[in-house]
Formats: C-alpha cells, sequence, structure tokens
C-alpha cells in the first residue's frame, strides 16, 4: 500500500508522462508528412462545389466522408463507382427522379455548377482515407 506522499508522486508523474504523450502525438499529428487532407489540391472549381454542396443542404440527403443523413447515397468515391458522366447528368437533369422510390430533387444546375460539384467530389475521392471504406447506409446502398 501507498503512502499518501507516494500516491501523490505516482499520480502527478503519471499525469506529467501522460501530458508529454498527448503532446508529443498532438505535435506528430500536425506535422506536415502526416497530412492527409488533400488541401494542397483545392482549387477554386473545388471551392465554387462545395459551396454548392452547403448551399444546397446535399447533406440533408447524403452523406461525404462519413457525415451527413443517409437517406441518400454516400458520395465519398461517387466518382469512382458512378463516372463523372452519370454524375453530371444527374445534377443537371431538370426532371426529378426517384431512384428504389427516394425522390432526388431536380436541382437542373448549369453545366458550370455540376463540374464545380464533380470537382469537387473528385477532390473528396483523393482524401487518404487510411484504408478506411466509406460506410453506407443500408437504405442507401442500393442506390450506389
Amino acid at each position: 500500500m501507498l503512502s499518501k506522499k507516494q500516491a501523490r508522486a505516482f499520480f502527478l508523474g503519471g499525469t506529467l508522462v501522460t501530458f508529454l504523450i498527448f503532446i508529443g502525438l498532438t505535435i506528430y499529428s500536425f506535422s506536415k508528412p502526416q497530412d492527409q487532407s488533400n488541401s494542397e489540391n483545392i482549387t477554386e472549381a473545388v471551392v465554387r462545389g462545395k459551396t454548392l454542396w452547403e448551399e444546397n443542404n446535399c447533406m440533408g440527403c447524403h452523406t461525404i466522408l462519413g457525415e451527413g443523413a443517409y437517406y441518400a447515397p454516400e458520395l465519398t468515391k461517387v466518382i469512382e463507382r458512378r463516372g463523372a458522366g452519370y454524375i453530371k447528368a444527374v445534377l443537371m437533369t431538370p426532371v426529378a427522379w426517384e431512384p428504389n422510390g427516394r425522390k432526388m430533387v431536380a436541382y437542373g444546375f448549369t453545366e458550370q455548377e455540376a463540374l464545380d460539384l464533380i470537382e469537387f467530389f473528385d477532390w473528396i475521392d483523393d482524401v487518404d482515407l487510411n484504408g478506411f471504406d466509406t460506410v453506407v447506409s443500408p437504405l442507401a446502398k442500393d442506390n450506389n
């Protein structure tokens, strides 16, 4: 059994070691070789696509990088799964459509807006996910 003095020293020593490990891992996480954000490839088109994504509340139905709603398909790696031509056609269609009973709003984006969103999706596709395969909702899986 530890005395009060020994217990205090053990607690303070453990706290200090844990704090130093935390600081070291934080510095390591923010170092350039650990950067997996793909931020060096952000272009004006990517920014415009992200703005369109936010302004049209796409996250209200879709997920991207696992974040968002599970009503519609996950859009991380969507360019790989469907191709840019398909995505462009979906974004530019003037008619609402209902794949598998889920209604997709007909935004009727212009060609430039569709290309900007495709650039955003393409940029997202290049983010290093450490081999993690994006989670797809069972409800949205059949729409992928």
